[in-house]
């Protein structure tokens, strides 16, 4: 609020009822009130016309341009999108290409043996938690210790 605290603004406040008085107390903060107004309507015009001469002046464009030079990740990133896109184009035929093709089967090899090694190990686990529940359980043709009821 203009730099102001609520205690400022309740002196303030107090003051101008004391020197206005209740009856002009109103009218006078409705005069206040359209003062700012048309004081914030000034700024925004005022605002809006200098954004519209730098625009025709093209200083918006040299801003964005300056901005994307001095920021230096932003430029590390470009170079890494290059580079990654670069190697996504590989000729087939070239030693790049086939040395990438020899890589991905063996990753593939790696992602299938390591599926088929979890998969086993799930088993086990699977089987040996099936044993240990059986081990829990009374056999059922153990006849029922009818004492207890």
């Amino acid at each position: 609020m203009g730099g102001l605290s609520w205690s400022e603004l309740l002196v303030v406040g107090v003051v101008a009822l004391i020197v206005v008085g209740p009856k002009d107390l109103p009218k006078l903060f409705q005069n206040v009130g359209r003062f700012v107004g048309k004081a914030r309507g000034m700024a925004r015009e005022f605002s809006r016309a200098m954004n519209d001469a730098a625009d025709e002046t093209g200083v918006k464009d040299v801003a964005s341009t300056f901005k994307s030079a001095t920021n230096p990740v932003g430029s590390a990133l470009d170079g890494v999108k290059d580079a990654a896109n670069s190697m996504m184009n590989l000729d087939p035929d070239s030693e790049t290409g086939k040395l990438a093709a020899e890589r991905d089967e063996a990753r593939k090899k790696i992602e299938a043996t390591t599926a088929r090694k979890q998969a086993e190990r799930l088993q086990k686990e699977a089987d040996a938690a099936l044993a240990r529940a059986q081990e829990l359980e009374p056999p059922a043709d153990t006849p029922k210790d009818e004492s207890k009821a």
